[in-house]
């Protein structure tokens, strides 16, 4: 769950209360669903966020799951 919501935070960087104007997030929805993130308003966002929940439900735990193996394993270990 803290790596889902530390995800979440990093995302949004400098766009906390108004995620919908982050460029990594209309990024990564562009890249996702060939919606033009120019062309994103927050109605857009809230949309794809809502019609996606489960798919970004996933996403997060995986997060999650790579966080605890990182820690668990030593990451950035090359030995």
């Amino acid at each position: 769950m803290f790596a889902s919501l530390r995800f979440i935070w990093n995302a949004t960087s400098g766009h906390r209360f108004r995620p919908w104007r982050s460029e990594y997030l209309k990024w990564r929805i562009e890249t996702y669903s060939g919606l033009l993130a120019d062309e994103l308003a927050a109605r857009d966002v809230l949309n794809f966020v809502w019609r996606e929940k489960g798919n970004l439900l996933r996403f997060l735990n995986w997060t999650a799951r790579m966080a605890s193996w990182t820690t668990r394993h030593g990451a950035g270990d090359e030995s």
